[in-house]
C-alpha cells in the first residue's frame, strides 16, 4: 500500500527526533484525565488517562518501524502493521498526535484506515463512517492531550516532506504545534509586490489596484464587502477577491495594512504594518497554507515569522524574539450598496484582482459548520454566529452577539461593555472609545473567537 514519498533528508530528521526523545523505559506511569468542561464530556465522551515520562524501548522500536521504516521504503508491510499494533498494546494516547499528522499525508485508503483504527484503539473511541482524521484530531483537541516528548521534531519532519517551503516555518517559539493542520493549499512565498506572479497557492495581493465606487459597475448593492477607514480615506475589500486572495498588504491613509481574511471564520481583520518599533521592516503577509482550530495561519516573508492571525502577535522567529505586536483597525462587514451611500468617495479594489472567480464559501462550502477540526467550542453560542470581537482598554476581550447588537443600536439603544461603544457605520458596525476613537473591532464567526480569546466576555452577559 502506497505512502506519501518522504525523502532521505525528512527521513534522517524523523530519526533524529526519535534517537533523541524515545528513551529506555520499562513501564509507563499513567495520569488521571484533566479536568474536562461539562459540554466536552456530553460531546466528546470521557477521555483516555495518559502515560507519563519517555517511552519505552518497546515503544521506540515500534514508532521506528512503523513510521521511519514504512517512510523508507515507501510502503505499508506487514512489518509495520505489527509495529502498530505493538502500538497500540503500548496504551500511550499520546502517539495518536503523530498517527494523525501522518494520516494528513498518506495515499492509499487502507493504510488511511490502519492508522485511524490504531488511534481511534489509542484513545477509546469508535470511528465514524468518514473523515476518520478529522474525528481523531476533534477529540485530540477537545480532550486536550499532551503531545509526546520533542514532539515538534517529528512534525517537522513530516510537514516539510510534503511542502518543503515550511522549513523556516516549524520552528520553536510561542505556538502550540498540537494545533496546526495543512489546510490542503501549499505556501506563497513570493516577494513583496510580485503578486501577479503565478503561484500554486492562494495568491496575496500587494498594493492592489483600486477604482472609485462609480467606477466600480461590476458590483452588485448586495454584495458583502469589507470597510476600513483610516486617516479620513476609505476603502471596500469585495468579499468576491478576498475569498480568492485571502491576503492583502496594502496602503490606505497614509499608513501600511496587511490584510488577512479568513474564510473558514468569517473574518477579515486589518493590521497596521508601519510605525513599528527601531530595526523591524514592514511585515508583508502572506498565507502558510497552514492552519490552526480552522483558522489561517500567515507568516511574514521576509523573515518567516509566523503570527497568531487572530491577535496580530508574532509567535515564531525573529519578530517573535522581538515580541511584535500589530496594532489593528477596524473592519465594517456591511454590503456595498449600504458602504458606498454612506460613504460615495470610497475606493474599491478593481475585478481582475477576482482572477474570474466568484466563490460564496460562507453560503457554499462552509454553510454547514467548519470543514476542519476545531475540537470543543464554547457553547454559549451556535459556532458559525456572527460577532463583533474587540479587546477593552484593560485587555478583556468581548463578542458582541452581532443580530442582538445591530437590532439595539436600531433602536437607538447603547450597546457598551467598560470603554467599548459600537455604532453602526454603513449597515455594519465598529466599536469605538468614548472619545470616538476607534479600538480595531472585525466581525467573526463565533467558534474562531472564542477559540483564540478562551476566557471572552460576552454580550449580552
Amino acid at each position: 500500500m502506497a505512502l506519501a514519498k518522504i525523502s532521505q533528508s525528512r527521513i534522517y530528521l524523523i530519526a533524529s527526533f526519535l534517537t533523541l526523545s524515545l528513551f529506555w523505559f520499562d513501564s509507563l506511569k499513567a495520569r488521571e484525565a484533566p479536568q474536562l468542561p461539562d459540554y466536552v464530556i456530553e460531546k466528546f465522551g470521557k477521555p483516555p488517562a495518559v502515560p507519563e515520562g519517555p517511552l519505552s524501548e518497546k515503544l521506540q522500536s515500534a514508532v521506528k518501524v512503523a513510521f521511519i521504516d514504512s517512510a523508507k521504503q515507501s510502503a505499508w508491510e506487514e512489518d509495520q502493521t505489527k509495529a502498530l499494533g505493538e502500538i497500540v498494546e503500548a496504551k500511550d494516547s499520546r502517539i495518536a498526535w503523530i498517527i494523525a499528522d501522518m494520516m494528513r499525508f498518506v495515499s492509499g485508503q487502507r493504510l488511511s484506515t490502519e492508522l485511524a483504527d490504531a488511534a481511534s484503539s489509542l484513545l477509546g473511541k469508535e470511528l465514524p463512517k468518514e473523515d476518520h482524521w478529522g474525528f481523531i484530531t476533534d477529540h485530540l483537541i477537545a480532550w486536550d492531550i499532551p503531545a509526546p516528548p520533542d514532539y515538534l521534531s517529528a512534525k517537522r519532519a513530516i510537514f516539510t516532506n510534503t511542502v518543503p517551503g515550511w522549513e523556516k516555518i516549524f520552528v520553536e517559539g510561542d505556538i502550540d504545534w498540537r494545533m496546526v493542520s495543512w489546510g490542503g493549499v501549499l505556501i506563497d512565498d513570493r516577494k513583496y509586490d510580485t503578486t501577479d506572479d503565478p503561484c500554486n497557492c492562494i495568491p496575496a495581493a500587494d498594493n492592489p489596484k483600486v477604482s472609485s465606487a462609480e467606477d466600480a459597475t461590476w458590483l452588485k448593492d448586495d454584495d458583502i464587502v469589507f470597510g476600513i477607514q483610516v486617516n479620513g480615506e476609505f476603502r471596500a475589500y469585495p468579499r468576491r477577491i478576498m475569498e480568492v486572495r485571502e491576503m492583502v498588504n496594502d496602503t490606505l491613509g497614509g499608513r501600511h495594512l496587511g490584510i488577512p481574511y479568513c474564510t473558514l471564520c468569517g473574518a477579515a481583520q486589518a493590521y497596521y504594518t508601519d510605525r513599528l518599533p527601531e530595526g523591524i521592516d514592514r511585515p508583508v503577509l502572506r498565507t502558510s497554507g497552514l492552519l490552526i482550530r480552522s483558522n489561517k495561519v500567515m507568516y511574514d516573508v521576509n523573515t518567516f515569522s509566523v503570527f497568531d492571525t487572530f491577535l496580530g502577535t508574532a509567535v515564531t522567529g525573529p519578530l517573535a524574539d522581538r515580541k511584535l505586536k500589530l496594532k489593528q483597525a477596524s473592519v465594517v462587514t456591511t454590503d456595498w450598496g449600504t458602504w458606498k451611500k454612506a460613504h460615495p468617495e470610497t475606493t474599491v479594489l478593481v475585478e481582475e484582482l477576482a482572477l474570474g472567480r466568484n466563490f460564496d464559501f460562507r453560503n457554499g462550502r462552509d454553510a454547514k459548520g467548519p470543514i476542519f477540526p476545531v475540537g470543543d467550542v464554547d457553547p454559549r453560542l451556535p459556532v458559525q454566529e456572527d460577532v463583533i470581537g474587540v479587546v477593552t482598554a484593560s485587555g478583556k476581550p468581548v463578542a458582541f452577539q452581532r443580530s442582538k447588537a445591530f437590532v439595539a443600536l436600531k433602536k437607538g439603544d447603547e450597546v457598551a461593555y467598560e470603554n467599548i461603544r459600537l455604532k453602526l457605520d454603513a449597515g455594519g458596525i465598529r466599536a469605538v472609545d468614548a472619545d470616538g476613537s476607534d479600538l480595531g473591532s472585525h466581525q467573526a464567526f463565533w467558534f474562531a473567537w472564542s477559540q483564540f480569546h478562551p476566557q471572552t466576555a460576552f454580550w449580552p452577559g
